[in-house]
């Protein structure tokens, strides 16, 4: 197979013809032979894999598609949901160094799903984590539309509060909600009346802290003007380097105002 002979004229006065020498016959390798001896799958006359070859390369390549595989891109990383319980130690830390301490408020952020009823979210939410054994929460929805679940400890109990916040991002991740899950929150404040949020990256699993302030004057519409005392966040991100796993890009600090606690 994949030997042709071809026949010719010799030359002049041979008198007749005879066959030329054997010779292979020029071959094109195509995609489909490498497929083929790779023992995946045979490329289809359509040109594209059959659909259990293609499930086949998507579970070698984690999931993720073969030319995404091929050019080095990473799959997103499930959420860590575990650093959560390292938020007790930087509280240590920060009331040993700047006398902050947690207010016993905890929150985590979500996006509603669209066209459901507020009251209807809040009665799920709260039925999940019912059958779970869960925490009650309290449902807010902030300025700008989000909806914080909201945990509550009284006394102040950080690492009971962190158990409470776990168990929320649990349940709701694993109940279908967690591309809509955005962060989630626990909240501090020193003698002086200074409030202060470490804010945790459900996607990013990574934190960073939020220090909002009050700026002077007022807005048009009378309200206090929002600012952030950068200063403070640079200080507590420097000091909880070695308790948490703290976001390396600042862009990703993104404001929370009217966050539940701040």
């Amino acid at each position: 197979p994949g030997i042709g002979v071809t026949a010719g004229v010799v030359g002049a006065g041979a008198g007749a013809a005879e066959p030329q020498a054997l010779r292979p016959r020029a071959r094109t390798t195509t995609a489909a032979d490498g497929v083929r001896r790779s023992g995946i799958a045979r490329v289809s006359d359509t040109g594209r894999w059959p659909r259990s070859a293609r499930s086949r390369c998507m579970r070698h390549a984690g999931g993720m598609g073969l030319f995404d595989s091929i050019l080095g891109r990473k799959a997103p990383a499930r959420p860590d949901l575990d650093q959560l319980f390292a938020l007790p130690s930087a509280g240590i830390t920060l009331e040993v160094e700047l006398d902050f301490r947690a207010t016993g408020t905890g929150s985590v952020a979500f996006r509603a799903p669209e066209g459901r009823a507020f009251a209807d979210v809040r009665a799920d939410v709260q039925a999940l984590l019912d059958a779970d054994g869960g925490p009650k929460v309290e449902l807010e929805v902030d300025a700008f539309g989000y909806t914080w679940l909201v945990v509550r400890t009284d006394p102040p109990d950080l690492a009971a509060l962190v158990t409470d916040l776990h168990a929320v991002n649990s349940t709701l991740q694993d109940s279908g909600f967690g591309p809509t899950l955005l962060c989630s929150l626990a909240a501090f404040v020193d003698p002086d009346g200074r409030r202060l949020g470490l804010v945790y990256l459900f996607k990013q699993g990574t934190f960073y802290p939020f220090a909002p302030a009050v700026g002077p004057g007022t807005t048009l519409d009378g309200a206090a003007v929002q600012r952030r005392d950068n200063l403070l966040e640079i200080q507590v991100r420097d000091l909880l380097r070695s308790d948490l796993r703290v976001e390396p890009e600042t862009s990703r600090w993104f404001a929370v105002w009217g966050a539940p606690g701040l």
